[in-house]
C-alpha cells in the first residue's frame, strides 16, 4: 500500500473527532511543511491561505454530515509558495474506526495552474473579441471625420484595418516566422498608425522617442501593453474625442527605460469609471512577468498618464 500510494502522490492522515487530533504521514508532513507527528487542525490552519481560510473551516466542520465521499480543494502557503491542495475523504462517519475517520491529500497545484491558464486564456479571448467591436465603431467614426465621400471613407477605413491587423501581428505574432530586433519609434508607429486621424501618426498622436532596439522578446509584450493603452484611449479616453491628444515619450535613465504614456484633451473619468477590467490586469501582469518592469496610472484633470519602467537589457533581449 505504500509503495502504490507513493506512485499516486497520495498523502494520508487520520482525525480524531473527539481530540481534534491530526495525524499526517510522512508525505503529508512534506505537503504541509510541517515536521510534528500530531498536529490539530488549528495548527494547519496557519498554512491555510488567508483568502480561503473561511471556507475550509466551514467545509471541515460540515463533513461529518456530508453523505458520501467529499472534496475540498484549497491553497496553502508553504513558506513563499502557494500550493494547492485537494482533501478528499468521506462524510457521515462512513468508514470510522475508534473515533478516527482517514483520507488523504493530493498536491493538485499543477492542474489548479493549467486551469487557471486556460481561464486566463479564456477571458483575454473575450476581451480581445469585445474590444475589436469598440475599435471597429471608433475607426468608423474617426474615418467619417477625415474623409468627405463614401469611397474615400472605405479607403480609409480599409487602410486603419490593415493598419489595426499588422499591429494584431505583433501583440500575437505567428510563431512559425522569424523574429528580430525592432526599433521603438518604428514599433509604436505601427501599433498606433491606425488610430489617428489621417491613419498616420502626427495628427493626434505624437511619438518623441530616441533610437533604441526592442528585442524580440519584449516586443510582443509591450504590443500588447501599447495596444490595450490605446483601445482604452479609444472607448474612454483621449481618442474618444475629436480634440483628444496621446503623446509617447521615452526617457533613458542609467540602466532604465521609462516610457511614458500622456493623454489630453479627452472626456473627464470619474474615479468609478476608470479602465480597471481584465485588460489592466494583463497589462500589470505582463509587464511584471515578461519584462520584469512596472506600470503605473495617475489621473490628472488633463487626461491619464501611465508611465512604464523597465530594464534596458531586459527591453533589448
Amino acid at each position: 500500500m505504500r509503495i502504490a500510494t507513493d506512485a499516486a502522490g497520495v498523502a494520508l492522515w487520520s482525525w480524531n473527532v473527539d481530540t481534534d487530533e491530526i495525524v499526517l504521514d510522512e508525505r503529508a508532513h512534506g505537503l504541509w511543511g510541517v515536521d510534528v507527528e500530531a498536529v490539530t487542525f488549528e495548527d494547519l490552519s496557519a498554512r491555510i491561505h488567508p483568502e480561503d481560510m473561511d471556507r475550509v473551516r466551514a467545509a471541515f466542520a460540515a463533513t461529518r454530515e456530508v453523505l458520501g465521499a467529499y472534496e475540498i480543494d484549497f491553497r496553502i502557503m508553504h513558506g513563499a509558495e502557494v500550493r494547492w491542495v485537494s482533501a478528499r475523504g468521506r462524510g457521515d462517519d462512513q468508514g470510522i474506526v475508534d473515533r478516527m475517520m482517514f483520507g488523504v491529500f493530493l498536491d493538485v497545484t499543477e492542474r489548479k495552474m493549467a486551469e487557471e491558464a486556460r481561464e486566463m486564456i479564456a477571458n483575454e479571448m473575450a476581451h480581445r473579441v469585445k474590444n475589436l467591436f469598440a475599435i471597429a465603431s471608433a475607426l468608423t467614426g474617426i474615418s467619417a471625420r477625415s474623409t468627405a465621400t463614401t469611397a474615400e471613407m472605405r479607403r480609409d477605413l480599409t487602410q486603419r484595418l490593415a493598419a489595426l491587423s499588422r499591429a494584431h501581428d505583433l501583440v500575437r505574432p505567428i510563431l512559425s516566422q522569424p523574429k528580430e530586433a525592432a526599433v521603438l519609434g518604428d514599433l509604436l508607429a505601427v501599433l498606433l498608425g491606425a488610430y489617428d486621424e489621417e491613419g498616420a501618426i502626427g495628427a493626434r498622436i505624437r511619438i518623441r522617442v530616441p533610437e533604441l532596439l526592442v528585442g524580440e522578446a519584449s516586443a510582443t509584450t509591450l504590443a500588447l501593453v501599447v495596444h490595450e493603452l490605446a483601445t482604452n484611449s479609444i472607448k474612454y479616453g483621449s481618442l474618444s474625442k475629436e480634440s483628444g491628444r496621446v503623446e509617447v515619450t521615452c526617457d533613458t535613465r542609467d540602466n532604465e527605460v521609462v516610457v511614458t504614456w500622456i493623454e489630453t484633451g479627452g472626456p473627464p473619468i470619474a474615479a468609478s469609471n476608470k479602465p480597471s477590467g481584465f485588460g489592466s490586469q494583463l497589462v500589470t501582469r505582463s509587464v511584471s512577468s515578461q519584462l520584469g518592469g512596472t506600470i503605473t496610472f495617475d489621473w490628472p484633470a488633463e487626461g491619464v498618464v501611465v508611465t512604464l519602467r523597465v530594464g534596458k537589457a531586459r527591453l533589448g533581449a
